[in-house]
């Protein structure tokens, strides 16, 4: 497990104020069961989600999170194609990305459905093998 925290004493990265990139740095916890442009998409995600960046405010550059991360552009360039596809970013030539409109509530729905189908199957077979039921962790409250 490695984990890199984006501002470093190496790189002064500034952004003008329509960025609010430099307010809370990303810190990036990179796992092996998940590939590394996935895991950098779920952080983008959760800036938009959290309000870092608003509806059709300007993110930060492909090569300016490469940079910041230590990865290669190329990984942060499928990164961008990846929020692209989904409709979460849009790229405006020559200008940048941008956060797509209804950008929260695609990335909200796709978190759900993830949840729904991955996750919760794994705790109610856990609650199951454990012998919970929902009172169990109601009352653990």
């Amino acid at each position: 497990m490695m984990c890199i925290v984006l501002f470093n004493s190496h790189f002064n990265f500034h952004f003008n104020s329509s960025f609010n990139f430099h307010l809370n740095p990303l810190i990036m916890d990179f796992k092996k069961q998940k590939p590394i442009y996935q895991q950098i998409a779920d952080t983008l995600c959760e800036r938009i989600v959290g309000g870092d960046w608003n509806a059709e405010d300007r993110i930060p550059s492909v090569r300016d999170i490469a940079i910041q991360l230590g990865v290669n552009p190329n990984t942060v360039m499928r990164t961008f194609d990846h929020l692209q596809q989904a409709g979460i970013i849009y790229n405006k030539r020559g200008v940048g990305y941008f956060v797509s409109p209804d950008a929260t509530d695609k990335i909200l729905a796709m978190h759900r459905k993830e949840f729904i189908e991955e996750d919760l199957p794994v705790f109610l077979q856990k609650m199951n093998l454990l012998g919970l039921t929902l009172d169990d962790i109601a009352k653990m409250k």
